[in-house]
């Protein structure tokens, strides 16, 4: 397993999805075979970008809001940097209830789409 391998992330998080819920980052490299270390996170956060730069192509909703962290369940500084919150017209606080909000809808787009849609994790 490999964290620089997009379709191996992308079957992880496809998978936490149809079941309805998010991954810690912690959980997601344990998945991957990957005791939990910054240098590990930061890598995994680098194919994050690219899982969801391929569902943008697919037409699919974004997988990489489903990793967040263990302390407060929303997504890490490198998922707001990158435009997360920005390319869906947000611009509050990346931390707190108004930020729990936001999140929680977003990864509610992909639970539904992927909960119907299981079938085209292999495509």
């Amino acid at each position: 397993m490999s964290l620089s391998d997009p379709a191996e992330v992308r079957a992880h998080l496809i998978a936490a999805a149809a079941a309805g819920h998010a991954l810690t980052y912690s959980e997601l490299l344990e998945h991957l075979g990957y005791g939990f270390s910054r240098p590990k996170m930061r890598q995994l956060c680098k194919t994050l970008g690219a899982v969801d730069e391929q569902a943008a192509t697919r037409g699919e909703p974004e997988l990489a809001v489903l990793v967040v962290r263990q302390s407060d369940g929303l997504p890490g500084q490198g998922w707001w940097m990158a435009d997360g919150g920005a390319i869906h017209g947000y611009s509050g606080p990346w931390v707190g209830p108004e930020a729990e909000r936001f999140i929680r809808k977003l990864q509610q787009v992909a639970f539904d789409h992927w909960a119907m849609a299981p079938d085209e994790a292999s495509g």
